[in-house]
């Protein structure tokens, strides 16, 4: 009977003794796996907090400076523009399919409107060759005399920006691109240079990097990203916060109609010296003459 007892009580003890490891080790795998035990640096459910949004801020400034320092990058051109602007010949496509869809119903009002759309798009489609052509002059100009310095630097994008980056591809240079992450899905046009592509979340921080290097900026026909961007660059150098560089408005018809910066002046809200900030110009050749005159003029060696 007392063994009987005995065998039971060191049965239980040896139950309970398993359980009891298997709790530990189940314990001990659910503390290892727990978020608190991961390095802050590899939380991303941390990192995305509302807490860590200037360590994210911080990191988005960090990294494309490390990429573009490594590369020796010193200069760069800003090209601005459009996203819908395309070049010609997909301008004529989309034009040509949408008044074929016109056709099958000629009473469709959107049809109508967006036909008007797309021919006014199509008589913006030489702004694509003309970003695409001074991009490779620009280009072209630095990979005989200093390929790390007049970079050209767009938003990564479709359009304008795909034409500058496309220019620097045809001269077979390097060219960067700033895209940002967006509600809706984008993705980094094709000729960036692998390795000078970045993705951001801030506005900021991309605008930060947009012009810390940049030696010129061209602005072509765009939308509310483009004035954006102009209009930061313009207040920049209003207020002497950036140093004197070309800025110039590429289709001088165009940026008249958007902005008449005359009547800003004459209303006494901006200086008549501020009309000096920016230049006009039509063709890829003379904004290069301009970017090139200003640099003599400032006695930079253009390289």
């Amino acid at each position: 009977m007392e063994n009987n007892m005995n065998d039971k009580f060191k049965c239980d003890f040896e139950q309970e003794r398993s359980n009891e490891v298997e709790l530990v080790a189940s314990n001990l795998e659910a503390i290892l796996k727990s978020s608190t035990y991961k390095l802050a640096h590899e939380d991303i459910d941390l990192l995305n907090t509302d807490e860590m949004r200037g360590v994210r801020m911080l990191l988005e400034i960090t990294k494309p400076e490390q990429v573009i320092e490594k590369e020796n990058i010193i200069s760069t051109v800003i090209v601005f523009g459009g996203v819908h602007i395309s070049e010609e010949i997909t301008s004529k496509r989309r034009l040509d399919d949408a008044e074929k869809l016109l056709a099958s119903n000629p009473k469709s009002k959107s049809s109508k409107i967006n036909i008007e759309r797309l021919k006014n798009l199509h008589s913006l489609s030489h702004y694509y060759s003309e970003a695409r052509e001074l991009s490779k002059l620009i280009s072209l100009d630095s990979k005989t005399k200093n390929p790390h310095s007049h970079v050209i630097v767009t938003g990564g994008g479709p359009g304008i920006m795909e034409a500058a980056n496309r220019g620097a591809f045809d001269a077979g240079c390097k060219s960067i691109g700033l895209n940002i992450s967006l509600p809706n899905e984008q993705h980094p046009n094709s000729f960036i240079t692998p390795g000078l592509c970045f993705k951001f979340n801030y506005f900021a921080m991309r605008k930060f990097h947009f012009v810390m290097r940049s030696a010129a900026a061209v602005f072509f026909p765009g939308g509310f990203g483009t004035l954006d961007e102009l209009f930061e660059l313009l207040t920049l150098r209003q207020t002497g916060m950036k140093k004197n560089i070309p800025i110039i408005l590429f289709g001088r018809s165009y940026w008249e109609k958007v902005i008449n910066f005359q009547f800003l002046s004459d209303m006494g809200l901006i200086g008549e010296n501020d009309l000096s900030i920016f230049q006009y110009a039509n063709t890829a050749n003379e904004a290069w003459n301009l970017i090139k005159n200003f640099s003599a003029v400032q006695n930079i060696n253009f390289k």
